[in-house]
């Protein structure tokens, strides 16, 4: 019993630890707040792109696989034989969208991209005011994209995109 209230505690089983319908407990450290299972959360690139899940897609996205294309875009950038790299990688050659297109592998585009100013939108949204970034917040990336055909035109699809295709 708290002090100012008298209520018991949901699946409460006198202090051994209480346990839930599942098998797990009940509630986590606190007063009754609930627990799922946690992931990991990773905020190594502050600039990642918005996944954009197809309905097709695993909602759950490997973890760590920012530092993956990273690591890729270094070793990309020196290889001897990118075309062995690409296979290590198991970057597919040719593969099936998720619309079903039949895809081809053109090229791989790994751009430099250095932020050096900010925008704020205006109340209403007409105007915006525009601030230079000091070089303390100046921040540098690689964005990688890997350029595949489908006979008709070009699709641009990112690392996790590419790791979601089917195999042709």
């Amino acid at each position: 019993m708290h002090v100012g209230h008298d209520h018991h505690h949901h699946d409460q089983d006198n202090g051994a630890g209480a346990i839930g319908v599942s098998g797990r407990p009940a509630f986590g450290p606190g007063h009754n707040q609930a627990r799922g299972p946690q992931r990991v959360a990773q905020w190594q690139r502050a600039h990642l792109d918005a996944p954009a899940l197809d309905a097709g897609e695993d909602a759950h996205p490997e973890p760590d696989l920012d530092l993956v294309e990273t690591a890729f875009v270094e070793a990309f950038a020196s290889a001897s034989d990118p075309t062995s790299l690409l296979r290590l990688a198991q970057v597919p050659f040719a593969a099936i969208a998720s619309d079903g297109a039949k895809l081809a592998l053109l090229r791989v585009e790994v751009d430099a991209v250095t932020d050096v100013g900010s925008v704020m939108p205006h109340l209403g949204g007409e105007t915006f005011r525009y601030d230079p970034l000091p070089a303390a917040l100046v921040t540098r990336r690689r964005r990688l994209r890997f350029i595949y055909g489908d006979g008709r035109a070009v699709r641009a699809l990112s690392y996790a995109q590419v790791k979601a295709l089917a195999p042709a």
